[in-house]
């Protein structure tokens, strides 16, 4: 499948193609307002900014020489950097930034990054303060298997929100049973629990060890990078399939996925695959939001209530 739109800013990944256009940042400065524009005229990179301060930036897959595109670096208000560096990671270096991927889509392990994601396009929606992009997933022998349109929202706050869509534009597709997916962040060593960072979820419980393969309406990881007390919460929302699960790690992975009922519960539970049919869309909705401070000074709860809000009538 191949797509190319046209806003304010396009990528296009149509045969190896890149178009780019950029309207400038004449306000950027402006507090709260969002922007998106090229890395230094890399045009593989989308940077994202807020208030004029860098946020963020979307590494596009287009020629598929990565396994999947991703989100590095993730930064705080104050320009702290929150996700771990790609060079020369100690463990599980298929970690990367803030990413999308899931074990098991019809056996092939995408999370792994044993199939290759591709990106066909991208389009920034100004009014909406948002980057789509379209990612092709493919096994390693080259052929398709499900496509994937996602909207990344970017509010003032600093909360990054994913409309994640799977099309079965090739045939059926099954996710399997897995721990290893859907929406995850890799951070920086100092923020983890093996250090200096707490854990919390939107029920009261607390540690890795008490949150992870547990549902709840949010869960909040903060702690210290260079003297400052940040964090970052992600969000799962009512209207999912199923309700999500947690894999959050003491030594730095935070993800959430609806896709791992047995895996989640050790075997208490019997596995639940999803299949989605030919033709058919299979839609969940997360969001990662930054902070300053422990979960109470960085308002968690709250930023929680008015993501709900903003996605109440979303389409």
């Amino acid at each position: 499948m191949r797509h190319t739109w046209f806003g304010l800013f396009v990528l296009a990944g149509v045969a190896g193609n890149v178009i780019a256009q950029d309207t400038g940042h004449a306000e950027e400065a402006q507090a709260g307002r969002v922007s998106f524009g090229m890395e230094d005229g890399v045009a593989d990179r989308v940077r994202i900014s807020v208030g004029g301060k860098p946020f963020a930036e979307y590494r596009l897959n287009k020629h598929g020489k990565l396994p999947k595109p991703f989100l590095l670096p993730l930064r705080s208000a104050d320009g702290t950097v929150l996700t771990r560096a790609l060079e020369n990671p100690k463990d599980h270096p298929h970690h990367k930034g803030v990413w999308v991927s899931v074990d098991k889509v019809n056996d092939v392990d995408f999370w792994a990054e044993k199939g290759r994601i591709v990106t066909q396009a991208a389009e920034v929606l100004p009014k909406q303060n948002a980057l789509k992009v379209t990612n092709e997933w493919r096994s390693l022998d080259g052929n398709a298997i499900v496509d994937e349109a996602t909207t990344i929202t970017v509010l003032p706050n600093r909360t990054l929100s994913y409309d994640i869509r799977f099309i079965a534009n090739h045939g059926p597709v099954t996710f399997g049973d897995t721990k290893e997916g859907l929406f995850g962040f890799r951070m920086v060593d100092s923020l983890r629990e093996k250090e200096t960072g707490k854990v919390v979820n939107a029920d009261g419980q607390q540690g890795t060890g008490q949150c992870w393969g547990q549902p709840s309406a949010w869960v909040d990881y903060y702690g210290k990078v260079q003297d400052n007390t940040v964090g970052v919460a992600l969000f799962d929302h009512p209207k999912n399939l199923r309700k999500s699960r947690y894999h959050v790690r003491n030594y730095g992975l935070f993800s959430i996925s609806p896709f791992g009922e047995k895996a989640y519960s050790k075997g208490k539970s019997s596995a639940r695959p999803v299949v989605l049919e030919a033709g058919k869309t299979l839609r969940f909705r997360y969001a990662l939001y930054v902070h300053d401070g422990d979960t109470t000074t960085g308002k968690v709860a709250d930023a929680y209530k008015n993501w709900l809000g903003r996605t109440a009538h979303a389409k």
